[in-house]
């Protein structure tokens, strides 16, 4: 998980736009047709006569999924800096955010115990060492920009401060920024949809139809719960998956 510093949340946190209360209006009611999926994941039988039901409802899933990340990029690319401070999530999402969102390999310890096939899980283990590998690539580049935004462009955010052109100066020295920023963030996201895409191509509709129960069980348990007084079992449980 990697944060900017208080000076850099500071200094960027002043130039979001209302792109944080659009997107946020827009994640509540994602989450609420995602709570409605889960539902329908939860009930459906699992015996394998009722596998068109369940390929029917891993497509869902998938465009639900899919259309978050096509809103996501599109408010994104007007306001990135509004996903590195996001007003939508709770304190103990934000604490356990990997740049904007899950971090991929916690999406292997939610494939259940079931009964795979030799070769499914040869592949599952070997998306795994191909998603850990992502996943690096990810922060290197990641901490790479931490560095760059504090060695250089907050100190000429800070020498323009008084300038009689500060609004533009500012704004050019933040573009390179929200660049970089927004190139980070849709490479993390592409971990994720990888993550996602791998991991339905090996398992079987019905295994999938658990996958994807489990992990939307905790976005919508760590959302809830978020919004209540953290409690120390909790932390102890999320440490588990992340």
């Amino acid at each position: 998980m990697h944060h900017f510093s208080h000076l850099q949340l500071l200094l960027l946190s002043k130039m979001t736009s209302q792109v944080g209360e659009t997107f946020t209006e827009y994640f509540e009611n994602w989450m609420i047709q995602l709570e409605e999926l889960l539902k329908q994941l939860v009930i459906v039988p699992r015996e394998t006569s009722y596998v068109n039901d369940h390929e029917s409802l891993v497509s869902k899933m998938t465009t639900h999924h899919k259309d978050y990340y096509t809103a996501k990029w599109a408010a994104a690319h007007e306001d990135i800096l509004a996903f590195f401070t996001p007003m939508w999530l709770s304190p103990l999402e934000t604490v356990y955010s990997w740049i904007t969102g899950w971090k991929p390999l916690m999406a292997f310890r939610l494939v259940g115990g079931g009964a795979f096939s030799d070769e499914q899980l040869k592949n599952i283990d070997g998306l795994r060492v191909k998603i850990r590998g992502e996943e690096e690539k990810v922060e290197r580049e990641m901490e790479r920009q931490q560095v760059a935004i504090g060695d250089r462009k907050m100190v000429e955010l800070a020498r323009i401060k008084n300038s009689d052109n500060n609004d533009e100066l500012v704004e050019l020295a933040l573009k390179g920024i929200r660049m970089s920023l927004e190139r980070v963030m849709k490479m993390a996201d592409c971990v994720r949809l990888k993550t996602l895409k791998g991991l339905l191509e090996i398992l079987s509709p019905i295994q999938s139809v658990d996958f994807l129960a489990a992990i939307s069980t905790i976005q919508i348990q760590m959302r809830k719960r978020g919004r209540k007084r953290m409690k120390p079992n909790l932390i102890s449980d999320l440490q588990v998956l992340y």
